[in-house]
């Protein structure tokens, strides 16, 4: 049986797909999950719409990353910390720690979605790379400081 994926489905295809697959499994999986519909003119008009309104979020989502690291290429944000006499720090600076260090700056960035490549266990300032989009990355300027 024909059918064109409305969603990604894994080992299958992308949106807009049109797949040869078992009656059973689209009549009994990828129907009642809205992930496929039956191969006709009609629904392939429809999947195509659902497909360019899909295209251009994509785009829209990547302009606003490529907005936001323009803006974190601007800032710089300090970190206090505890350090002991040779600028060595008590404990490191963590993803969670730069997150924070953002929020109070005006931007709300994902601690998962901060890359530190070396650990941060010294004072200084360290540059940082920040995943916006799967297509967009940023860097941004961190400055870790003696309390």
């Amino acid at each position: 049986m024909k059918v064109i994926l409305i969603e990604d489905v894994n080992k299958l295809g992308s949106i807009g797909d049109t797949v040869q697959v078992k009656e059973g499994y689209a009549r009994n999986f990828l129907f009642p999950k809205n992930l496929a519909k039956p191969a006709t003119s009609s629904n392939l008009k429809i999947i195509e719409d659902i497909k360019k309104k899909k295209i251009a979020a994509l785009a829209k989502e990547k302009r606003l990353a490529e907005e936001l690291k323009e803006k974190l290429s601007l800032i710089s944000c300090t970190i206090p910390v505890e350090a002991g006499d040779d600028d060595k720090l008590f404990g490191s600076v963590t993803t969670q720690d730069i997150a924070r260090a953002f929020e109070e700056e005006g931007f709300s960035i994902d601690k998962r979605k901060i890359v530190i490549k070396e650990p941060i266990s010294k004072l200084g300032v360290y540059h940082v790379s920040v995943k916006l989009h799967p297509e967009v990355s940023g860097e941004a300027k961190v400055w870790v400081v003696k309390k």
